[in-house]
């Protein structure tokens, strides 16, 4: 789904997300008027994007119209190799792309869809964030030289386990789109990445509310009792002819999550350090 600015309903495109501009299913053309890939001088609607793409070695992208697209100068699909004098990496010349992990090819597409200054959140495995590869290394420079990085939280294996079968560490990025000037002042070159500093918020959430079998788990006293949270809710009820608010207190299990205190403990670093970049 696509929510653009100043419309009240989003819209739906049924389409391919990394062969677009391209692509055979239904709702290519009509998705081109909000995102206009194929269009250089058209500047992107979309404000946020939000997305968990498919991640994984045994789904490698190998579709060379798919690839071509990535493999452009500027784009993450290539061979990588380390420059023996600067340990930066180096695309191989006359580079054809190789098959591509399909979580390389979406940071881009993200990217590329958002308006400047728009919002990015999208779940990644560790491993691209943190890998010593060249070709890791590349898409992490890639990423600097194209948006502010906000925040970067990592989930624990639970999270993702009963759902979609992921069992490996995964992290919440969350970035902001350069506009033009911003990267033509902080950056050398496309993978680069060569900025001034800011703070970045970064967090690690041990809890998300469930284990690996999917139970729910609970805050626990030393001695291994739940601890219990009281909730008010308001409903309102008609009496006599006239409407009447009450209140319900309802008494639950805490969920032992540990998301919501890191979103307060977001905003109140937001509080001390304004965001980087363009305010919009």
């Amino acid at each position: 789904m696509v929510l653009t600015a100043g419309e009240r309903d989003g819209n739906i495109f049924h389409m391919d997300s990394l062969a677009f501009p391209k692509g055979h299913l239904d709702d290519v053309v009509r998705a081109r008027l909000r995102i206009p890939l194929d269009e250089p001088h058209k500047s992107s609607k979309v404000d946020v994007v939000m997305t968990n793409p498919p991640f994984g070695s045994d789904i490698k992208i190998i579709d060379p119209d798919i690839l071509a697209h990535y493999g452009d100068k500027g784009g993450v699909a290539h061979s990588w190799s380390r420059d023996k004098t600067t340990g930066k990496p180096v695309a191989a010349a006359r580079d054809t792309p190789p098959p591509m992990a399909p979580e390389q090819l979406f940071i881009q597409r993200v990217v590329e869809w958002v308006r400047p200054g728009g919002r990015i959140g999208i779940v990644l495995p560790n491993g691209i964030l943190s890998n010593p590869g060249p070709a890791d290394e590349a898409i992490r420079r890639w990423v600097l030289a194209r948006c502010w990085v906000l925040a970067s939280v990592e989930l624990p294996v639970e999270t993702f386990i009963v759902d979609a079968n992921v069992n490996i560490l995964t992290t919440l990025l969350f970035l902001k789109k350069k506009t033009d000037e911003e990267r033509i002042g902080g950056q050398l070159d496309a993978f680069d990445g060569t900025t001034e500093d800011y703070p970045v918020f970064m967090a690690v959430a041990e809890k998300v509310g469930v284990d690996r079998r999917g139970n729910e788990v609970y805050v626990r006293q030393p001695d291994g009792t739940i601890v219990y949270t009281t909730r008010v809710e308001r409903e309102y009820i008609t009496l006599g002819g006239q409407r009447q608010e009450r209140q319900l207190t309802r008494r639950e299990k805490l969920v032992d999550n540990d998301l919501p205190k890191i979103a307060e403990e977001y905003r109140k670093f937001r509080a001390l350090h304004p965001e980087p970049g363009l305010r919009r």
